[in-house]
């Protein structure tokens, strides 16, 4: 792996969540990579629907606390968007006809300078405001 990747909502919940299964596995993998290589990015967006899904959403929801630590532990990778990147996202969502909050991470990891996005719910392949976007769970 070369270059920053940004990591979106859903792969960060399944490295947390303990019904993921197979998912779980390879979500950690991939975050153990990105950690060793200091490589990971992401926005205070995936922070805050992290946070929201893990304690709220998933079938075996996380505590607060065990929330909040993992929101913690990745401070390090934040990147805050300002409203330079909600316009981006105005343009991304109408060039690449996408929903805005995934527009809006788009913009976040351009922001950031990463190359790719792990993503479960962008299409696999694409290239998007030149970030290529990756789903790490195809093919396993």
């Amino acid at each position: 792996m070369s270059g920053k990747t940004f990591m979106d909502t859903n792969v960060l919940i399944d490295a947390h969540d303990s019904d993921a299964g197979v998912k779980r596995e390879i979500a950690r993998d991939r975050l153990r990579d990105l950690w060793a290589g200091r490589s990971g990015v992401l926005s205070t967006q995936v922070l805050h629907e992290f946070y929201v899904n893990a304690t709220r959403k998933i079938a075996t929801p996380l505590s607060k606390l065990a929330a909040r630590a993992i929101v913690d532990s990745y401070a390090i990778w934040c990147f805050n968007t300002t409203y330079a990147e909600t316009a981006a996202a105005f343009r991304i969502e109408d060039e690449a006809g996408i929903d805005f909050w995934d527009a809006l991470i788009v913009a976040a990891a351009q922001k950031a300078g990463a190359t790719r996005i792990l993503s479960e719910d962008l299409n696999a392949g694409q290239t998007i405001a030149g970030v290529r976007i990756e789903n790490p769970f195809v093919g396993h």
